[in-house]
């Protein structure tokens, strides 16, 4: 079978794959659900994964129709800033807080970009942290601490 669009296909496979991959874990350990207005452990990610999975079918039925481009070679450095900066948050966000350890999290992976510019992705850093404090903190009421311990006393 030759695709015409090998590289929008193999990404809807990917996209398909974790987003199943998510509803299987969350049915398999048996994560509580809940309703949409009480929200289980399990709610988002199961239906988090199956929006993946079907917008994974959609990208692998369009690329049936489309003519695109060849499957690139892996991009290494991108992967490994982003993948790094993610583990980074998440060993740092409790002593941290939430504030610093998110504006790390964007100055680390704007190292896997082509054109890194440490005014750029401060300012993303600092607007990204402070829309998270008014969603998770001030809208949700989730308990996160948002400086380190030494700040806050």
């Amino acid at each position: 079978m030759h695709l015409k669009n090998p590289k929008d296909f193999w990404a809807g496979v990917m996209f398909a794959a974790i987003g199943i991959g998510f509803a299987v874990v969350v049915k398999v350990n048996e994560y509580p659900m809940g309703t949409a207005g009480r929200m289980g452990a399990g709610f988002f990610p199961f239906y988090l994964g199956l929006l993946l999975a079907i917008l994974g079918v959609a990208i692998i039925i369009e690329s049936l129709a489309t003519e695109g481009g060849p499957v690139g070679k892996l991009a290494w450095k991108p992967l490994f800033w982003v993948l790094g900066a993610v583990v980074l948050f998440g060993l740092i966000a409790k002593i941290a807080g939430l504030m610093l350890s998110i504006v790390v999290l964007v100055g680390v992976a704007a190292f896997g970009g082509h054109e890194f510019k440490w005014k750029e992705a401060l300012l993303l850093g600092v607007g990204l942290a402070v829309f998270c404090y008014f969603v998770f903190l001030y809208g949700l009421k989730l308990p996160f601490p948002v400086w380190p311990a030494f700040i806050e006393g």
